[in-house]
């Protein structure tokens, strides 16, 4: 491969050191082509692909590539989980109160993790994660 080519699917899933199936490279496109999806949706998108995959089976490949930094778990207190493809930035998030839109906001200050502790009670922190909540612009609309 040469540094102009972009790695595939297949080839980000070995270099993670996970082993290539079809289910896996489906989900991990699914879940980068859609928008902070859930489970339900992620095994919709899944078996659009690929055909019949277990829910079991989603949340087995969802933890392996959670874990292996491929997507990142985000979990909005009151909702599911939900699974983006932006990883390794450090980015945070706006919920809205009414519709339950998820949408990426960039660090809110300076290099990661973007806020200093006001006391870091000696953890050598690395990461911030901020949720941002209001309504989005369709519902601040219907609200007025």
């Amino acid at each position: 491969m040469t540094a102009s080519q972009n790695p595939t699917t297949a080839d980000e899933l070995r270099g993670a050191g996970l082993r290539v199936t079809a289910a896996r490279v489906a989900l991990l496109e699914t879940v980068r082509d859609g928008d902070h999806l859930g489970v339900e949706a992620i095994a919709s998108g899944v078996r659009d692909r690929v055909g019949h995959i277990s829910l079991q089976a989603v949340y087995e490949a969802l933890h392996a590539l959670t874990a292996a930094g491929l997507v990142r778990r985000i979990e909005p207190a009151g909702s599911p989980a939900r699974y983006e493809g932006r990883v390794g930035d450090n980015h945070h998030h706006l919920v809205c109160r009414s519709c339950g839109t998820v949408t990426d906001v960039d660090c809110a200050a300076g290099a990661a993790p973007c806020l200093t502790a006001s006391d870091d009670h000696g953890f050598s922190i690395d990461e911030a994660e901020v949720i941002y909540w209001g309504l989005c612009p369709d519902c601040s609309t219907r609200s007025s």
